[in-house]
């Protein structure tokens, strides 16, 4: 992504966690990045080029940290912990995140459809903003699918696939439901919910033969 371009998406992101989206001014925006008005438009076309660029900026932020979280070394109830723990972290520190992830948005937030909308804009990057955005569904489904590949890949045991699946999705469920209904400094909570839910042998490949759910 061009310099200028995340200049512009950083600073609607600090003036998003000062104000309400409806009272950001694109001027003031560009002002903060340094760069001309013209520059910010060419870059978003409109407001709501921007607000679309940047919630998609805080997705894939968001999933980059799940590959992190699922990439570190241990087993699979640690790597599920560790990317529940950060499920519900960044749910909590960025509101953009938790609002992707909960379909709740704020009158402060902005609240771009999440379908694709026309685009002529002739930055790739603005063209893949304008495309569908990630609904809560999306998103998790998304966290589900690769925590299953991260967990079944080469030298990974083998484990029933359909129940791994079920167990990743519930994962990351319970960190949202943790986020939600627990107070900020609960991480505890988290992880708990999680190791229940990560215990060994729920990946035992003997759970085929055992019936074990």
């Amino acid at each position: 992504m061009p310099a200028a371009r995340e200049s512009l998406l950083d600073a609607a992101y600090t003036a998003l966690a000062r104000r309400s989206w409806s009272t950001v001014r694109m001027v003031d925006v560009a002002a903060a990045a340094g760069v001309s008005r013209q520059t910010l438009y060419n870059e978003f076309g409109s407001k709501e080029g921007l607000a679309r660029a940047l919630v998609r900026r805080e997705a894939d932020g968001y999933l980059v940290g799940v590959e992190r979280a699922l990439g570190s070394h241990g087993d699979a109830r640690e790597r599920l912990t560790a990317t529940a723990e950060w499920t519900a972290s960044a749910a909590r520190e960025n509101a953009l995140v938790r609002a992707m992830l909960t379909g709740c948005w704020s009158e402060r937030l902005p609240s771009p459809t999440l379908s694709a909308v026309p685009s002529s804009s002739a930055v790739p990057a603005q063209r893949r903003a304008d495309g569908p955005l990630p609904s809560p569904g999306d998103l998790v489904a998304v966290v589900r699918d690769r925590a299953v590949a991260a967990l079944t890949g080469p030298g990974a045991a083998k484990p029933d696939t359909a129940d791994l699946a079920r167990s990743c999705e519930l994962v990351v469920r319970l960190a949202l439901s943790c986020c939600v209904a627990a107070p900020p400094g609960r991480a505890g909570s988290v992880n708990s919910s999680a190791a229940r839910w990560t215990s060994p042998h729920r990946f035992s490949a003997r759970n085929r033969t055992a019936g074990v759910r």
